[in-house]
């Protein structure tokens, strides 16, 4: 799809309770093309959840052979986490910034920026959706 060219993401994790369980989405753009991916994580945290969006992003840009990549999420926490403005206190969470930057190391330029809600409602629907199917499945 990207075939070296340049890419937009929209990333987002979802949690029922925190921890719950939760799910990850992300978009990738290119073009006029959508690819889209999400699933379910089973019992976590939210953060968790965000930081499985960004990974599972990654490694399916970098596969894309998208060469730039701009990312956009709705959590501010993980955005300056990932930016180096703020240190990842949890060891969990610190080993998924670890493989980010270095799957974030293959881009030749990428950004991580913060959006508003209201602005990621495509990823956050996605995330959701993935919830509530892995959670019917549950009761079913």
């Amino acid at each position: 799809m990207c075939g070296g060219g340049d890419c937009v993401a929209f990333i987002d994790g979802a949690s029922s309770g925190n921890p719950g369980p939760s799910a990850y989405a992300y978009l990738i753009r290119h073009g006029g093309d959508i690819l889209r991916g999400a699933g379910y994580l089973g019992r976590d945290t939210n953060n968790y959840a965000e930081y499985q969006a960004l990974l599972h992003c990654l490694r399916r840009a970098i596969k894309m052979g998208c060469r730039s990549l701009i990312v956009y999420s709705d959590s501010q926490l993980l955005v300056r986490q990932v930016g180096g403005e703020y240190k990842v206190r949890d060891p969990r969470l610190k080993r998924l910034r670890d493989e980010a930057v270095e799957l974030i190391s293959r881009f030749h330029s990428f950004e991580i920026k913060h959006i508003p809600r209201e602005l990621n409602s495509d990823a956050n629907k996605l995330a959701l959706k993935a919830l509530a199917k892995a959670l019917r499945g549950r009761e079913e």
